[in-house]
């Protein structure tokens, strides 16, 4: 037995680098005890059957049957499968991955996951057959490929436009009075009103002034009593009062003071005669409320007023001008105005008003398709509203520059007192 054992070890020693299987005998030879080619060993065969040969055939069908098999690209499956022996016991995702918000999953079953090696072990949600064909692989965006070169700019065409705007004729041109269409009712209540008129106050005038009206002059307090205080001197400023820094003073005179009453106490610097009405109460503006509203072809203009006479007022326009004049009997008279230069022009024959007892709503054609931004465009002041602000301006401007004319005689000085401390030792 322990020779026998050490020839098998001798066998497996020569043959550990042929193809040659066990197990295999020694055939007998002169020289028994030294070992020859691998081809002078047989294999060993116990009953009749050739072991070595059985073990071949086996690793021979078991090699082909890997040859033949291919791998499956279905995605989640990965096994090996025999393309002649193909059955439904693929598990895949026929979807497609997708990662969004550090989630991974499947578009197929919507199962995701935040860890990456358990979204690669997701089950397949659908069972088929195995496939060794790839998937196809999503489109991907074709990226903007960037010349190297900057291109040549291309001249920008204007294109002209298929109907050119109107032109627009000068702001000075005739204007046109339209025919106003008044309301039944409207006409009956304005000519059945009193049209008293109302005599205006005059300074000169007595019986037009009240008792107890003060001068209307800056710096004087006299009040009317009779006509005996009209004769009396008036001593006043003709200039403004001006607050600047602290300081109050009137523009004429310059005398300037920190305290309000020693300021409402200064003399005037001029005399003349008492003014018990001014300009201003004679000559008061009525304000009316304004709106306008437009169409594709219209634009509608309304004026919000009551009491005024339809036949004293009027309305009248030019192509790209408005001008709008109401007058109040029962208010001394007084008028509103309006005079704006259109945004746009207008068809001056078309256009129509109406007056309603509350309301005057005039109705303008276009004369070309548009819309309008605004109604009209802001006039500038005239020359002499602009020569008065710059007056205006120079004097406040003299005034402020002017700081050593101070009258030290309106200074009021403080007192101070003195305490004495008693210092102990």
């Amino acid at each position: 037995m322990h020779a026998t054992s050490r020839c098998f070890s001798n066998i497996r020693t020569v043959l550990a680098g042929t193809r040659i299987k066990y197990p295999f005998i020694l055939i007998q030879s002169e020289e028994n005890h030294r070992f020859r080619h691998p081809s002078v060993y047989l294999p060993l065969t116990i009953n009749g059957k050739n072991l070595a040969l059985k073990n071949t055939q086996e690793k021979l069908q078991e090699e082909k049957k890997t040859m033949t098999k291919v791998v499956c690209y279905n995605r989640g499956c990965g096994q090996s499968f025999d393309p002649q022996n193909n059955t439904e016991d693929c598990v895949h995702h026929p979807g497609v991955p997708f990662f969004h918000d550090a989630y991974k999953g499947w578009t197929c079953c919507n199962k995701k996951s935040v860890d990456f090696t358990e979204f690669l072990n997701i089950k397949g949600c659908t069972q088929g057959l195995h496939s060794n064909e790839k998937p196809p692989e999503p489109e991907k965006r074709k990226e903007d490929t960037v010349l190297a070169e900057e291109p040549a700019p291309t001249e920008v065409k204007i294109r002209e436009p298929i109907r050119p705007s109107m032109e627009r004729p000068p702001f000075e041109t005739a204007l046109t009075s339209l025919d106003p269409w008044v309301a039944p009712a409207f006409r009956k209540q304005i000519d059945e009103m009193p049209l008293t008129a109302v005599k205006r106050k005059s300074p000169t005038d007595a019986a037009a002034i009240e008792a107890g009206t003060v001068c209307k002059h800056g710096g004087c307090s006299c009040t009317y009593e009779d006509a005996k205080t009209s004769d009396k001197p008036c001593v006043y400023h003709p200039g403004v009062p001006i607050f600047h820094e602290g300081m109050k003073f009137w523009s004429c005179c310059q005398r300037k003071t920190s305290d309000f009453t020693a300021f409402m106490n200064q003399a005037g610097c001029e005399t003349g005669k008492h003014l018990w009405v001014s300009e201003e109460d004679e000559s008061k503006a009525i304000k009316c409320r304004l709106d306008w509203h437009q169409t594709a072809t219209t634009v509608v203009v309304t004026v919000y007023a009551k009491n005024y006479h339809y036949a004293k007022s009027y309305v009248r326009v030019n192509p790209i001008r408005l001008a709008i004049c109401l007058v109040f009997p029962q208010q001394d008279g007084n008028q509103y105005n309006v005079d704006m230069e259109l945004r746009g022009v207008i068809d001056v024959t078309q256009c129509k008003v109406q007056m309603f007892g509350t309301k005057v709503e005039i109705t303008l054609i276009k004369a070309e398709p548009g819309t309008w931004a605004k109604l009209d465009f802001p006039r500038e002041k005239k020359a002499e509203q602009q020569k008065e602000d710059a007056n205006k301006q120079a004097s406040t401007k003299n005034a402020d520059d002017s700081d050593s004319d101070v009258d030290l005689d309106d200074l009021e000085p403080t007192m101070r007192t003195a305490t004495i401390t008693e210092i102990k030792d």
